[in-house]
């Protein structure tokens, strides 16, 4: 487990926490809500100065649920609801044994953990809760003396830098963050407009737009489910944005006519009843049912709760999030079939501007996307997800600070992604062919999602993953995931992703050098040094192609084999071999042709030029001599020939869902 937030909390003193500080940096980040309101009204008190007897959880379990203040994260109180229905989860974010108040040990902090990027995440901080007139002003539990739901709120704002980052969001993301497993998200509303419906050749987008609850039949028990709404429907008399809310069960009941009825019992953050359809108390609805049956119905529901009937549920909603069951030996159950998935793999990537991010299909540089092989060895359910990594800037530790895009400015944070899959003979593999064909499977559209997730029935064989971005040179870091109920193996491609094409009209050839800078043999230097002719030296040629009359026609990418944390400042020069001269032994007095400097600490330097028929060498180095490392060039030579093409169109947006009112009291 990977444990950055640990901190120590011995010593007499209560424990302060030094990086989520009792300031207003920890509440705001940019006041761009109407959080803003508050700055001057919030003091900061812990448990035991705001009631005499607090406790992590009541006695009660049920007066433990969320109840939302005046911050509008709605969807991550919604996923919290999930970790009261498994104590297994529960413990593994919260975990146990950890001193309260009134215990001799206690001293002022607690440890959370969220699973972020492929690994759990330790978050630890003090007790200090933002108070208005000495009570919680954010999220609480319905007891009033329970606080594990402020303390994880809290957690939770430190690992995004601040409360206000909580503002808005997806239950999707939250559910992923605390479980470690899959959502997804499904559309409940009309299917769209009749050109879209026209020009939509995704049967499978279909079927998710009209969820059949039927679907989740195996794991209704089990799995988290949640609703949220972008509108105003008739009986929601208090929304006017978008909000989140927790369906706690579902149950065909039968009617005094002989026939049935789906109920569905719905919790609402805000902690209070709002619901005016024909199931409300004393509501039309209950006549159809038998008293005693009404009855038991009515008395399961708590404080914020209602019931309401299938139809209405699908006509006034607009999305439901799809959580995965976790089982207690921590194997995701498919909502699609309850099989357990007990395989797993996952692995790390990212897009490259000028090197692997090559576009979605529409693009001729779709080819230079990441690739991976997976195996599947019988034939089995497969799922497969591709998470990408939020566009944050580390300024500190925790507190974060979200990079702009002016190309991107509606969803700064994430980029619209895809992932497709071809069955291929690994043996007879060539890229260009493969292209041309359909996908085995995909998620059809760009979305802009944090992760998309791709389902289906495998055979044994080889299959090619290409995860993309719908832009081309769109830059960030992904990782990709696959369970299944079968073995499986997945691995990334060995050869880099070849450059991107710089026209429409042409593809480019690409060839790849792996090399290595060696102290004290061939980690020469740059060209300040006299040993810079010890370097590595890769020959290539470039043709008199007739077709290519003008423009750039070569590509030269050099990709370090290092950590983001420890670069080396690394650049090349291209030289012409002359006639009759060695291809491995260039002169010492020769001026390059054409030079990617100066040297620069990252991971890939590119560089585009023409060069005229001939034959011509790179020589890659490092800013000083002796830095050892292995690297890789990827040479592009564009050469005349037709394009892939698909039409693809993006996905619709992403809505964001939050409660945008406050309210003091």
């Amino acid at each position: 487990m990977k444990e950055e937030g640990r901190a120590e909390c011995g010593g007499p003193a209560l424990y302060e926490d030094p990086d989520f500080r009792c300031v207003d940096a920890s509440l705001f980040s940019g006041s761009s809500t109407p959080l803003a309101r508050l700055q001057g009204d919030i003091t900061w008190l812990r448990p035991q100065e705001i009631c005499p007897s607090p406790a992590l959880f009541p006695s009660n379990i049920s007066l433990g649920h969320a109840k939302q203040g005046l911050l509008g994260d709605c969807w991550f109180l919604c996923a919290c609801t999930f970790l009261l229905k498994n104590k297994q989860l529960l413990n593994k974010v919260l975990p146990e044994d950890q001193p309260q108040w009134g215990d001799s040990r206690y001293r002022g902090c607690f440890h959370f953990r969220f699973w972020q990027q492929g690994h759990w995440t330790e978050v630890t901080i003090d007790d200090r809760l933002p108070c208005i007139n000495s009570a919680l002003c954010f999220s609480r539990c319905h007891s009033p003396t329970a606080f594990w739901v402020a303390l994880l709120e809290k957690a939770y704002a430190k690992l995004h830098g601040s409360y206000e980052r909580l503002w808005a969001g997806q239950v999707s993301e939250a559910l992923v963050d605390l479980t470690g497993g899959l959502a997804e998200r499904w559309s409940l509303g009309d299917f769209g407009s009749e050109e879209e419906q026209r020009t939509a050749q995704d049967s499978d987008q279909v079927r998710r737009k009209r969820l059949d609850l039927n679907l989740l039949d195996p794991v209704k028990d089990d799995c988290a489910l949640s609703c949220s709404t972008h509108s105003t429907p008739g009986g929601l008399t208090e929304l006017d944005q978008y909000h989140a809310l927790t369906v706690m069960e579902w149950l065909d009941v039968k009617t005094v006519s002989g026939g049935e009825v789906r109920l569905l019992r719905i919790r609402n953050p805000w902690g209070r009843r709002y619901w005016g359809g024909a199931w409300v108390w004393r509501g039309a609805g209950w006549d159809s049912v038998a008293p005693d049956c009404a009855s038991e119905l009515q008395a399961r529901v708590a404080e914020g709760e209602f019931w309401l009937d299938e139809a209405e549920f699908m006509s006034q909603f607009d999305d439901v999030t799809v959580g995965y069951p976790i089982s207690e030996e921590g194997y995701l159950k498919s909502i699609y079939t309850g099989n357990l998935l007990t395989h797993s793999h996952q692995l790390a990537g990212r897009w490259v501007k000028g090197h692997s991010a090559g576009g979605s299909r529409n693009c001729g540089s779709y080819g230079s996307n990441p690739k991976f092989w997976l195996k599947v060895c019988e034939r089995g359910e497969v799922v497969v997800s591709l998470l990408q990594c939020r566009k944050w800037r580390n300024t500190e530790k925790y507190a974060q600070t979200p990079v702009e895009d002016s190309n991107n400015t509606k969803h700064q944070h994430y980029q619209a992604i895809a992932l497709h899959l071809w069955k291929v003979e690994k043996k007879r593999f060539n890229l260009s062919r493969m292209l041309n064909k359909p996908p085995r499977a995909s998620t059809h559209c760009h979305a802009y999602e944090r992760e998309v997730v791709l389902h289906g029935q495998l055979e044994p064989g080889f299959y090619l993953l290409i995860p993309s971005t719908y832009q081309p040179g769109a830059e960030a870091r992904f990782l990709i995931r696959v369970f299944s109920s079968s073995s499986i193996s997945l691995s990334a491609m060995k050869s880099p992703a070849p450059p991107l094409p710089l026209t429409a009209d042409s593809e480019w050839e690409t060839s790849y050098f792996c090399g290595s800078w060696v102290e004290g043999k061939t980690a020469g230097g740059s060209r300040n040094f006299l040993s810079h002719w010890q370097n590595p030296c890769f020959p290539f040629t470039v043709s008199d192609d007739p077709a290519v009359t003008s423009g750039v026609n070569v590509r030269v990418t050099l990709h370090q084999s290092r950590p983001d944390t420890d670069l080396h400042p690394i650049g090349f020069h291209i030289y012409k071999v002359l006639e009759g001269q060695s291809e491995q032994m260039l002169s010492r007095d020769e001026e390059p042709v054409a030079s990617c400097v100066p040297h620069c600490y990252t991971q890939d330097v590119s560089l585009a030029c023409s060069l005229p028929p001939g034959v011509y060498s790179i020589v890659p180095s490092t800013y000083q001599p002796d830095c050892s490392a292995g690297f890789t060039l990827s040479l592009a030579r564009r050469i005349q020939r037709k394009v892939v093409k698909s039409q693809e169109r993006l996905g619709k947006a992403v809505q964001e869902v939050s409660h945008v009112s406050v309210m003091q009291s």
